[in-house]
């Protein structure tokens, strides 16, 4: 299976020069844990609510501080035509939670560890399926020893 089947796309993104309160309120208005940051469609880095918090909060920038001043610009990246055992490989040597998913140095979506874990549930789906239908379509045994007595 291809990373490009499993990731989500397109992912959210803002510009080196977006604030850190526009990044919140899209993390917030998107319900994700990070945003890719993003020029001309390459990848500058990536920000985290964690950094936000840590890097943000913590070190007390302002909202309208710049995103770039807190992002991670050293990004582990994945293609979008790799094999997703790549990126199960890239998620276990890394020990990161997301990964920014590239086509041609073009920015094209983001695999989570939460998008492997849907993968892994699909495929016991589909190999538990029909064992499951197969159970629940024999009538129940008789138990053992019981028979009519007299």
């Amino acid at each position: 299976m291809r990373i490009s089947a499993a990731m989500t796309a397109p992912p959210v993104c803002a510009a080196p020069d977006a604030s850190l309160a526009e990044v919140a309120g899209l993390m917030a208005e998107r319900s994700v844990g990070s945003v890719l940051v993003v020029e001309d469609g390459g990848l500058r880095g990536i920000v985290t609510d964690r950094d936000l918090a840590v890097r943000g909060m913590g070190e007390g920038l302002t909202p309208g501080t710049r995103v770039d001043a807190v992002m991670s610009t050293a990004a582990v990246t994945v293609a979008a035509d790799d094999d997703l055992e790549v990126a199960y490989r890239a998620f276990r040597r890394t020990g990161i939670r997301r990964l920014p998913v590239l086509d041609g140095g073009r920015v094209v979506g983001m695999l989570t560890v939460d998008d492997l874990l849907l993968d892994v549930f699909r495929r016991l789906t589909d190999l538990l399926g029909p064992v499951a239908w197969g159970i629940l379509q024999e009538p129940p045994a008789a138990p053992r020893g019981a028979g009519s007595r007299a």
